[in-house]
C-alpha cells in the first residue's frame, strides 16, 4: 500500500521520532549513572541494572514486537509501544527509590521492543525504489544520531540540574514527546490492512528465542564489566542448546501447518545472511567505539561526559551525509555496501595512524572519525536496503526484527570484547592511545571482514 508523497514524508517524520526516542535512551542513563547511585543511596550493581535492564529488556523482544506487529498491524503495535515507553518513563521519571526505577526501565525497554520493529516494517510497506533507500538513509541517522544524542542530552540536562532535579528530566522529557507523537501518529499513520495473514502467535517460539537472547545479552552486559564470572561463561554456553531448541520448535511449528515466529524463507534466503554478517560486523564496531572512546576520552585523557559526547558528532554528521547522497548514485549503486566497509576500515585506520604518530585528542581526531562515519552510512544504508529490498513485503516484520535484534547482539559483543580488551590493556599499565591502538587495529579487520560478507550479498 503506497501512501501520497506528503504523507508519507509525516509518516516517515513519526516513525523515525519513534526510533530516535528509543535510542537516545539506550545511552542516556549511561551519564547519568553516577547521579542515580548517589542520589537513590543505591550500589553499583544496582546502577547497573538500571543502565542494562532497558538494553536487556529491547533486545530480547525485539522479534516479538516485529511478530506481533505483522500479526495485529504495525501501527497498532507502534502505537501500543509508544504508549508503553512513555508510561515507563513518567514512572522513571518520578521513581522514589532504586526498585521502581529498575522495573520501570525493563518495562520501557519492552516498550520500545514493540515500538522499533514497527518502523523498519513501515518503511519497507509504504516506500520503494529509492524513496525506500532515502527513507533508509534517514533511518539510519535516526539510530547513529540517537545513541550520540544520548550521551550530549545526558550531560546537559544533568548538568543544568533542572529545578534541582537531577537526572530525573533525561526520562521526564520523553512524556510530553510521548504524547504528541501518539497524537500524530493516531492522525498521520495509516490504518492497518486487514489480511488473512493475522495467526496465533508461537509462545513456545517467544519463550525459547527470549530465552536464548537472554542468556547472551546479559553476560555480554555485565560479564565483561564484572571480570567474566563463571555465571557469564554458563549462560553463553547455555545459549547454544537453547537456540537449538527454538531451531527445532520452529520446524515443528511449520510441519503442523503453524507460523513460525521467523518465516524459513528469511532464514534461507543468502542475501539476507550475507547482508546480516556484513551489517553486525560493521555496527558492532560502532557501538563498541562509543564505549571504548568515551573510556579513552574520560578515563583515560580526563575529559569531561559532554566532551566525550561531542566527539561523535563528526561522526555522525558524516553518517548523515549519506542519506542524502545514495539515491543520486545510478550504476555505481550496487558495489556500495562494499565500498562503505572499505571506507569504514580506512576511518579506523587514520585514527589509529594519528594515535600511533603521538596525537590524543582534538579537533583533527573528530575530523578524521568522520571518515569512519561517512563509510558506516554508506554501507549501513545499502546493507539495509539490499536485505530488506531481497524478499517481499509479505516478509516485512520477519526482516525488521531481525536486523533489529542483529544490531543489539552485534553491538552488545562488540562493547564486551573491545570494552574488555582495552581495559585489560589499560590495567597492564599499557598507555590509553596504544590501547585504544589495538582496539582499532581489531575495528580494521573486522571491517575488511565486513567488506567480504557484503561482497558475497553483492554477488
Amino acid at each position: 500500500m503506497q501512501v501520497l508523497t506528503q504523507s508519507r514524508t509525516a509518516l516517515l517524520a513519526v516513525l523515525l521520532t519513534g526510533q530516535f526516542m528509543a535510542n537516545v535512551d539506550t545511552a542516556v542513563a549511561n551519564i547519568a549513572a553516577p547521579s542515580i547511585g548517589l542520589d537513590l543511596n543505591a550500589s553499583e550493581g544496582q546502577v547497573a541494572l538500571v543502565v542494562s535492564g532497558y538494553v536487556v529488556a529491547f533486545a530480547v523482544l525485539l522479534i516479538t514486537g516485529a511478530r506481533l506487529g505483522s500479526s495485529l498491524g504495525y501501527k497498532r503495535v507502534f502505537m501500543l509501544g509508544l504508549a508503553v515507553f512513555t508510561a515507563a518513563s513518567l514512572v522513571c521519571g518520578v521513581a522514589p527509590e532504586i526498585y521502581s526505577l529498575t522495573v520501570a526501565r525493563f518495562v520501557q525497554g519492552a516498550g520500545a521492543a514493540l515500538m522499533v520493529p514497527q518502523v523498519l516494517s513501515g518503511i519497507q510497506l509504504h516506500f520503494a525504489g529509492r524513496d525506500r533507500l532515502r527513507a533508509l538513509g534517514y533511518f539510519s541517522i535516526a539510530l547513529s544520531g540517537g545513541a550520540v544524542a544520548g550521551q550530549i542530552l545526558g550531560g546537559l540536562l544533568i548538568a543544568a540540574d533542572l529545578f534541582g532535579t537531577s537526572w530525573r528530566p533525561i526520562f521526564l522529557i520523553n512524556v510530553p514527546i510521548g504524547v504528541v507523537l501518539l497524537l500524530v501518529a493516531r492522525r498521520v499513520l495509516p490504518a492497518d490492512a486487514v489480511t488473512g495473514e493475522r495467526q496465533s502467535l508461537d509462545l513456545r517460539g517467544v519463550l525459547t528465542l527470549s530465552a536464548a537472547v537472554l542468556l547472551v545479552i546479559v553476560p555480554l552486559l555485565l560479564g565483561s564489566e564484572r571480570g567474566w564470572p563463571t555465571w557469564s561463561w554458563k549462560c553463553l554456553a547455555l545459549s547454544v542448546p537453547m537456540a537449538l531448541f527454538f531451531e527445532y520448535g520452529e520446524r515443528q511449528a511449520v510441519s503442523r501447518g503453524g507460523r513460525p515466529l521467523i518465516a524459513r524463507p528469511v532464514l534461507r534466503n543468502a542475501s539476507v545472511r550475507a547482508g546480516l554478517l556484513a551489517h553486525a560486523l560493521t555496527t558492532g564496531t560502532y557501538f563498541a567505539l562509543l564505549f571504548v572512546l568515551a573510556l579513552y576520552l574520560q578515563q583515560g585523557l580526563g575529559k569531561s561526559p559532554a566532551y566525550a559526547g561531542f566527539a561523535m558528532v563528526a561522526w555522525v554528521a558524516a553518517f548523515g551525509v549519506a542519506g542524502p547522497v545514495l539515491p543520486r548514485l545510478r550504476r555505481s549503486y550496487q558495489g556500495m555496501p562494499v565500498v562503505g566497509c572499505l571506507l569504514l576500515a580506512t576511518g579506523y585506520l587514520a585514527v589509529l595512524v594519528y594515535l600511533l604518530l603521538g596525537g590524543l585528542s582534538g579537533p583533527l581526531l573528530f575530523g578524521l572519525l568522520a571518515i569512519g562515519g561517512l563509510g558506516l552510512g554508506i554501507s549501513a544504508n545499502t546493507l539495509i536496503g539490499a536485505v530488506t529490498s531481497s524478499m517481499p513485503t509479505q516478509y516485512a516484520s520477519d526482516l525488521s526484527g531481525v536486523v533489529a535484534t542483529n544490531a543489539q547482539l552485534s553491538g552488545a559483543l562488540g562493547v564486551a570484547v573491545a570494552g574488555s580488551g582495552y581495559a585489560w590493556l589499560v590495567s597492564g599499565h599499557t598507555a590509553p592511545q596504544h590501547a585504544l591502538s589495538v582496539v582499532l587495529g581489531g575495528f580494521v579487520v573486522l571491517a575488511v571482514l565486513g567488506a567480504a560478507a557484503a561482497q558475497r550479498l553483492v554477488r
